[in-house]
């Protein structure tokens, strides 16, 4: 029986009465018990240049690093153009045993190479993005149950069908701890003011705001036929473009703190019929205003349920999510970065490593 965490609730869930789905939905359960999970982002940054001249070495040694002992069960390599231009190439890892991830961190390779102070010269930034998150601040949805991406490749691992989809607060309900917890930001949604960190030559760790939460939205069309791709390529994908815009135009509004449009990699290094957005944002309430009431949002919606009423089981562009909430404790990395890097302008910074 695929494993769950379940609370009596006690905070009212947003479903409506009798709502019953229009499209099928899908969810990933393990068949064992899980206590926390692991998510992390290994990124190098570079100009345009210098990323193609680098790039396959990075990929080349963090892969390495994942292959010790007690390295991840699944990961996934990607890039981005980040908010000053510069080229990102990143390396998705996921643990689903905590005890596994530190062990890693611990004896592998890793942690001396991006600590050492030779990664504080030159134009090259590193950073390292972790997220540790017990398993009742996450959860998932995909629109098709055969296409397997981010923590649905790790083993053990199941794609249920679900009806706790298709309204307004869907992705809250998803989350067993919303059940007891309102996840609320302790700063009731005051954006942080910005501060310009001297990040260049500096190893900084930035302290995630408690109930931060980070989406993984992702699109894949391998495979898909003219008349959908057309539809995905000259349709929806501009709708989901002016969404990310708006996000990061207006981030005193949408609580967005960090936004990468990634597009993943074939193990060759060339690009894949697939993207996905990494957006962290400072509190799930300013996730769902933005998702229930903004026209950027709203666009994308009505298409997206418009393509699967029509085409139902036969839809053939795979979208999926994977959603954290984090809690107090979290850190995020950056080693000679530039200083809007991630969540840098945003985040109080708590030491300076270099």
């Amino acid at each position: 029986m695929p494993f769950e965490w379940k609370y009596q609730r006690l905070v009212p869930e947003r479903r409506p009465p009798g709502h019953q789905p229009a499209a099928p939905r899908y969810s990933l359960r393990w068949t064992e018990p899980r206590s926390t999970l692991v998510s992390v982002y290994f990124g190098m940054q570079a100009d345009a240049a210098g990323d193609a001249a680098l790039a396959p070495a990075h990929i080349a040694r963090i892969r390495g690093f994942l292959a010790e002992a007690n390295g991840p069960a699944a990961h996934e390599i990607m890039r981005c153009t980040d908010e000053a231009g510069l080229e990102n190439t990143i390396v998705v890892a996921y643990w689903t045993e905590p005890g596994v991830y530190a062990r890693w961190l611990e004896d592998s390779g890793f942690r001396p190479w991006f600590d050492d102070p030779a990664r504080l010269g030159g134009a090259v930034g590193y950073w390292f993005e972790a997220l540790v998150v017990p398993y009742d601040r996450h959860e998932t949805i995909y629109s098709a149950p055969g296409y397997r991406i981010g923590l649905a490749r790790t083993p053990a691992t199941e794609i249920v069908p679900i009806t706790t989809n298709g309204y307004f607060g869907a992705a809250r309900d998803r989350l067993p701890l919303s059940a007891i917890d309102t996840l609320e930001s302790p700063s009731g949604g005051l954006f942080p003011a910005t501060t310009e960190h001297a990040s260049r030559g500096a190893h900084l760790c930035a302290v995630v705001p408690h109930n931060c939460t980070v989406l993984r939205s992702g699109q894949y069309w391998e495979g898909a036929g003219q008349e959908q791709l057309d539809d995905y390529m000259n349709a929806l994908q501009p709708k989901l473009m002016r969404g990310m815009a708006y996000l990061v135009e207006e981030r005193e509004r949408t609580g967005c703190l960090s936004l990468r449009i990634m597009t993943n990699l074939n193990e060759d290094g060339s690009a894949r019929a697939e993207t996905s957005v990494y957006a962290a944002f400072l509190s799930l309430n300013q996730l769902e205003a933005w998702a229930e009431s903004h026209d950027t949002h709203m666009e994308i919606y009505r298409h997206a349920i418009a393509m699967n009423r029509l085409y139902k089981e036969k839809r053939e562009v795979v979208t999926w999510h994977e959603l954290f909430v984090l809690g107090m404790g979290n850190l995020f990395e950056y080693v000679n970065c530039h200083p809007r890097t991630g969540i840098l302008p945003y985040a109080r910074v708590l030491t300076d490593r270099g």
